[in-house]
Formats: structure tokens, sequence, C-alpha cells
């Protein structure tokens, strides 16, 4: 096998796991961290579930409350990473992008669509994502009152770092897509 395709090898491995982590809610690749930087310049992370992937635009799809802190984050910078692991086979993707918010339009609307009913029952409650409460609240009976809140996280990612950690050696590729140039991919040292 060539240097370039291991390296398709590496990125159609990664691709194929992305996939599976949507179809399985048992991949580990089902719930990755997402990472942002909130508009005091602080650092986020918190696990999603992972919710679409198309590997021809190079997309991820998250869910999320229109009133949780990581919408407020990613209005205020976009740009933002996830972090996907498998312990099992001792496997991380990392992937960085530009994030976008669809809210009340066709993309959202497909996606609550989608959705299971306990689903989304989760963006009915109230108050919202964060706020300090005497008790936890009780389950919303009617998930329609969740369409509001209801956000779809769209990230586009130009970057992608696979790594494979092994006994007989560890793998690292990395891969990006420029926006004014071809894409690159290339061997890194672990």
């Amino acid at each position: 096998m060539t240097e370039p395709e291991a390296l398709a090898n590496c990125l159609a491995e990664a691709f194929r796991r992305l996939a599976r982590g949507v179809a399985d809610r048992r991949s580990p690749f089902h719930t990755p961290a997402l990472a942002t930087v909130a508009p005091d310049g602080s650092p986020e992370v918190r696990t999603l579930v992972l919710r679409g992937f198309d590997p021809q635009q190079r997309a991820i799809r998250l869910h999320s409350d229109a009133r949780s802190r990581k919408v407020a984050s990613l209005r205020h910078e976009p740009r933002c990473a996830l972090h996907f692991y498998d312990a099992g086979a001792a496997l991380q993707l990392r992937v960085a992008g530009v994030a976008r918010i669809h809210d009340a339009d066709a993309v959202a609307e497909a996606a609550w669509r989608a959705s299971r009913e306990a689903s989304r029952k989760c963006y009915a409650v109230e108050p919202g994502p964060g706020v300090p409460v005497p008790a936890p609240p009780p389950a919303p009976a009617d998930s329609a009152a969740g369409w509001p809140h209801f956000r779809v996280i769209l990230i586009r990612f130009d970057r992608l770092d696979f790594l494979e950690l092994a006994a007989s050696g560890h793998r690292r590729a990395g891969f990006s897509w420029p926006a004014d140039g071809a894409p690159d991919a290339a061997w890194l040292v672990p």
C-alpha cells in the first residue's frame, strides 16, 4: 500500500466511524465532546449526541436548546472543535470547523420531525438549561413546547486529526480542507 493510499484509508476509517456514530447509539463516537469559547473568553467542553454526518459536505449535526450556553458561545465565536474517542480501538478523532445555528428553518424543522418524542421533550424543560432550581424539574408532558427552544448545530469541519494508538507504534494523520486550495493530507508525529 502506498503512503497516499494509507492516508486515504485513515480518512475513510474516520468517516466510517462518524457515520456509525450517528446510526449506533452504542458506538463510542455517538457522544463526542464539543469545545467552544464562551463570550467571556473561557473554554467550555460538553458531551452531545451525534445526530448527523454528511461526508461530502464534511458536516456534523448536533442538536441543542437555544437557551444553553453552547448556543450563545457558538453565536459569539462559531469556530469550535469536536473530540471523539474509542477506548476499545484506541482511536481518537479531533475535528475543527465552523458552526452554524439553525433555528426555525427547513434544517431545524426536518431534524425536529425526525427526532423521537422523548428527545423533543428535553427542549420543553422549564426553566432553561443551567438555571439554578431548588429541585430537579419534572419531566415535560408536552413535547410541542420544546420546538421554540430547539436548535440544530451544523459544523462544517476544515481539519481532522486521526490518532491510532498501538503497542507496535502510534499512527497519526492530519487532513485539512483550506477554503482557497486543494485538500491536504500528511502523516504527523503522534
